[in-house]
């Protein structure tokens, strides 16, 4: 069964941001990804991590005026010197945060502005990013968003976005792989996973309609789980769903992977 990662930005929101470490711990996560470090100090949250024991596999660059609604930069052709900035600002917390990966939010198109455009910017941003990245032994992650949550956002289909890495040319520029945004775009979850799995290099997960946890919607996730560990898929997966009502009224179908002997067994010699 693959290894799954809690997603404190989504998670665990009953309690404060460095609070929700231990209860991820708690619950029996080894791992755990959110959305920014940068509103708390790298020794701040690195102290959660060592304490409660856990590996942190994914954050992302810095993504614009979050609160205002921006959801990256990385195409806007007007914000290339801060998007650079953001790459440095995402490594110096990468290096003491200990994660192998960060993940680059395209952004929503801005009006008037060319598609021949947008696509040289953010192949060019991505460029630089992985550059500098590279240099640290870091990889970079895209992740295609759907345009029904998000409207305008430019990287919204697997197949552009693996078009766009061919163009970026970088051996250590990823696909993050979100089941939720791929169902409502595309679907062919199965079929797409195992065709670009070499280029997948973080998978996340909620069920459709509504975002939340496994079992709440359309996707047969015991069916994916399954065939995940069939082609071999060897990285985390984060949950990255919004709790139908709370986290821990909403961790059964985490619980009930936990109390398969295989996976227990896994868990406890890891």
């Amino acid at each position: 069964m693959p290894r799954f990662a809690a997603n404190l930005s989504m998670l665990f929101t009953e309690h404060p941001f460095l609070d929700r470490f231990e209860q991820a711990a708690k619950a029996g996560f080894k791992a755990v990804e959110f959305l920014f470090p940068y509103a708390f100090g790298a020794s701040d949250i690195r102290q959660r991590l060592d304490t409660h024991g856990l590996a942190l596999v994914l954050h992302n660059l810095p993504a614009g005026d979050w609160e205002a609604g921006e959801r990256g930069i990385a195409c806007h052709p007007d914000r290339v010197e801060e998007f650079r900035a953001g790459v440095a600002q995402a490594m110096v917390y990468a290096k003491a945060l200990g994660v192998k990966q960060l993940n680059c939010l395209a952004g929503k198109a801005p009006s008037g502005v060319s598609e021949a455009v947008l696509r040289q910017t953010f192949v060019e941003n991505l460029r630089y990013a992985a550059a500098e990245l590279k240099k640290n032994s870091l990889r970079l992650l895209i992740e295609p968003i759907n345009t029904f949550d998000i409207p305008g956002f430019y990287l919204n289909r697997t197949e552009q976005a693996m078009n766009i890495l061919d163009e970026v040319g970088y051996e250590n520029a990823f696909v993050q792989y979100d089941i939720y945004h791929a169902q409502r775009m595309e679907g062919e979850l199965a079929a797409t996973m195992h065709k670009y799995l070499p280029r997948i290099g973080h998978i996340q997960l909620a069920d459709n309609p509504g975002r939340h946890e496994p079992g709440t919607g359309e996707i047969n996730y015991p069916f994916l789980f399954a065939h995940l560990d069939r082609i071999a898929y060897d990285g985390f997966i984060g949950c990255e769903y919004k709790p139908a009502t709370t986290t821990e009224a909403g961790l059964g179908w985490y619980q009930r992977l936990n109390e398969q002997p295989a996976l227990r067994h896994e868990r406890e010699t890891a």
